[in-house]
């Protein structure tokens, strides 16, 4: 009985191999190269202009958070709030629509045959191999044609466009709504769109949830289309605002200290974001690898 017990013992406990170890290392490795810049950056935003490039770059020293904080928000009569305000509208509205607007097109695609559909399909593939920059100089052009530059709708209506988001809920819809669930759907009287806002997105939702997440980061990091489009800086999102402040670094040394904690607030919306909605967007990724 005893020899017994120590085997299982024996074989439940982990083993650690010399592959396992090497593997947890370099892990650990690579996980403080990513962490470090975000260090540096929590460090840094708490020291004053005189002692950033004079004091240790990873260590704090002469504290002045609250200080850099209050300068930050009252700075030319607290702009940098209205680019946060203007981001958070970019990015949250923008995304929010987009995601609509994608998972209805994905679901179409997966769902009804008509002529063309695979032609519409790969143009929508197509747009998603074309980099967002190199789209910014014809949407200007575009915008400018109607009259829509330095105004709000010239960053937010492109924002409003997710090809990534469209091919995600094809293939989503195509793998994980049934069309005998919508068929009973419609024998009991539901539309259309009842049935995609009331069955088929809630299915869905893991995909959407992607969706969302990917379009509000890439909004939210967007910097090259609002500064094509935009000269009026209250309509700045944080990104282009805080780039303008760096350009002003030696008319105003201050001027350091509020990009830098400028850029560490920026960020906590994207990590708040990120973590409450990650379990969806694993799963909505891991639903997303189906192949039709």
């Amino acid at each position: 009985m005893a020899p017994a017990f120590e085997r299982s013992r024996r074989r439940a406990s982990p083993r650690y191999t010399k592959g396992s170890v090497l593997t947890t290392a370099f892990l650990f490795v690579v996980g403080i190269y990513f962490l470090l810049p975000a260090w540096w950056l929590f460090v840094s935003s708490t020291k004053g202009p005189s002692t950033l490039y004079s004091s240790e770059g990873l260590w704090f020293s002469h504290f002045e958070l609250w200080r850099n904080l209050t300068g930050l928000f009252s700075y030319n009569g607290g702009i940098y709030l209205r680019w946060l305000v203007n981001t958070v509208l970019y990015a949250g509205v923008g995304a929010l629509l987009a995601t609509v607007f994608a998972g209805a097109a994905g679901f179409a695609l997966a769902k009804y045959e008509f002529r063309g559909r695979e032609f519409v399909f790969s143009v929508i593939l197509g747009g998603v191999l074309v980099p967002a920059t190199a789209l910014a100089l014809p949407l200007y052009l575009l915008m400018s044609k109607v009259g829509l530059t330095n105004t709000y709708w010239s960053v937010f209506l492109p924002s409003m466009v997710s090809p990534f988001g469209v091919y995600l809920a094809r293939i989503y819809a195509a793998a994980s709504v049934p069309d005998e669930l919508l068929e009973a759907a419609r024998l009991d009287g539901a539309g259309e769109i009842r049935a995609f806002f009331g069955i088929a997105a809630r299915i869905m939702s893991p995909a959407l949830v992607t969706i969302f997440l990917f379009q509000f980061v890439a909004i939210w990091n967007n910097f090259f289309l609002p500064l094509v489009m935009l000269s009026n800086e209250r309509l700045y999102p944080v990104t282009l605002g805080l780039y303008s402040w760096n350009d002003q670094y030696g008319q105003a040394p201050q001027l350091v200290s509020y990009v830098i904690i400028g850029a560490a607030i920026s960020v906590i919306p994207l990590i708040v974001a990120f973590l409450s909605l990650q379990r969806f967007w694993r799963s909505g990724l891991t639903s997303g690898s189906v192949t039709l």
